[in-house]
């Protein structure tokens, strides 16, 4: 909280992440599995097993400063790689406490070695060392996309999470009050600083004006300050710059034409004076296809987008070049159904907001937003494993497979 201001809630939920994430890696290194087959040929053993890669460069943002070097540093470990890793520069306390909590849990040192800097020079550093075979890298979009044409070239193997551009749908038939929840936690939960972070909310037009009323009446009440404070709701931004970025896409919402509904300024108040603050913004008739409807802001703003049926909901939806996570309101079950399977993200959730992920299921997204494949749950140990094939032929004799099991005639 002290590094990236988010309320203290939050970052207990952030520890908290990495608990649960340790245990359910430990639960992981007993089912590393492999498959035993029967082989074509007589007296031969056939089999696969995971075995390590090597070294792992993991590279981390800023916004889950524990939880997201676990999801990587965990499972690379338990799978027998040891890890070069570069917190965010943001962030660089919480990386050194986490890994010293790691070598004080017994961790042997030579497999986890920390580095600090900035992504321009440690982070080019560890994606272009070919002693590297393997990056695991959480941030923005147009980083992943010069790492993932230096791991290209240089054919490592690559995970890349990256941008999101989350909507939520509320439909006619939703409960409003659990709706609302939703889109308060997803919009500002974490200051907007999450790739899962609702930044879109689409409203069919049967509740659109009552739920923005509502939302707009919650909004205000919201309180900024201090994440160690308890009644702070929404904490600083990471850093100026950023507060400059949410400012500037402010200006572009209204010269597109959309309504600034509240917030779209820095908070007066001499308490707020001294942290990048700025306030919680709602957005209304924004048009699909807007820079501000199209583009990751990464800050407390939230575009608001009337539809009039289902169908345009789910096309509002997947009009963007990201693909995270997805949210849906409704109580039409056949709905909830066609948004799993039409909705195009990797993650969807019914009747919960966009965020909220949890640490034994497969994270990750689809389109710019990631490069297939996934943190958490079963997946990332496929990711960090590599798959080897070993035949035991006890038959004392060559067999050749294929040609000894021609079933056609010889020419």
């Amino acid at each position: 909280t002290r590094e990236m201001g988010k309320p203290l809630a939050e970052t207990r939920g952030d520890v908290q992440e990495a608990i649960d994430t340790a245990y359910y890696a430990g639960s992981e290194g007993r089912r590393m599995f492999g498959h035993t087959v029967p082989s074509e040929l007589r007296k031969k053993w056939a089999m696969s097993y995971r075995r390590p890669i090597g070294v792992a460069g993991i590279i981390t943002p800023f916004n889950f400063p524990l939880a997201i070097p676990s999801w990587k540093m965990f499972p690379a470990l338990v799978c027998g790689n040891s890890c070069v890793f570069k917190p965010a520069e943001d962030v660089p306390n919480t990386g050194t406490l986490f890994v010293e909590i790691l070598l004080e849990a017994g961790i042997p040192p030579e497999v986890l070695q920390l580095v600090h800097g900035t992504g321009e020079s440690v982070g080019s550093a560890i994606v272009e060392h070919p002693e590297i075979p393997l990056v695991s890298f959480t941030g923005s979009t147009k980083t992943g996309s010069y790492i993932g044409a230096t791991c290209g070239r240089m054919h490592k193997r690559l995970s890349l999470e990256m941008g999101g551009k989350n909507a939520q749908i509320v439909l006619d038939d939703a409960d409003l009050d659990l709706a609302l929840d939703g889109a308060l936690w997803g919009a500002f939960g974490t200051t907007g600083q999450r790739c899962t972070a609702t930044s879109r909310l689409v409203l069919q037009s049967g509740i659109h004006d009552k739920f923005l009323g509502m939302l707009l009446e919650r909004t205000r009440a919201l309180k900024l300050g201090d994440g160690r404070r308890k009644g702070t709701d929404v904490g600083p931004l990471i850093h100026e710059s950023s507060r400059q970025k949410v400012a500037r896409y402010v200006d572009i919402g209204v010269q597109e034409g959309a309504d600034l509904l509240c917030g779209g300024k820095v908070p007066d108040g001499d308490d707020l004076a001294h942290g990048n603050f700025f306030e919680p913004t709602i957005f209304s008739r924004v048009e699909q296809g807007s820079r501000l409807e199209q583009e990751e802001i990464f800050g407390p703003v939230l575009s608001v987008i009337r539809v009039k049926t289902v169908d345009e909901a789910f096309a509002v939806n997947n009009g963007v070049r990201y693909g995270l996570s997805s949210s849906v309101y409704t109580r039409d079950v056949n709905v909830a159904f066609r948004a799993l399977n039409e909705l195009d993200n990797g993650i969807t959730y019914i009747n919960a907001p966009t965020i909220g992920a949890e640490a034994h299921l497969p994270f990750g997204g689809v389109k710019q937003t990631g490069n297939g494949h996934r943190e958490g749950g079963w997946e990332v140990y496929e990711f960090f494993s590599e798959t080897k094939v070993g035949y035991v032929d006890f038959s004392g004799t060559l067999q050749r497979a294929q040609i000894d099991n021609y079933l056609g005639t010889p020419s």
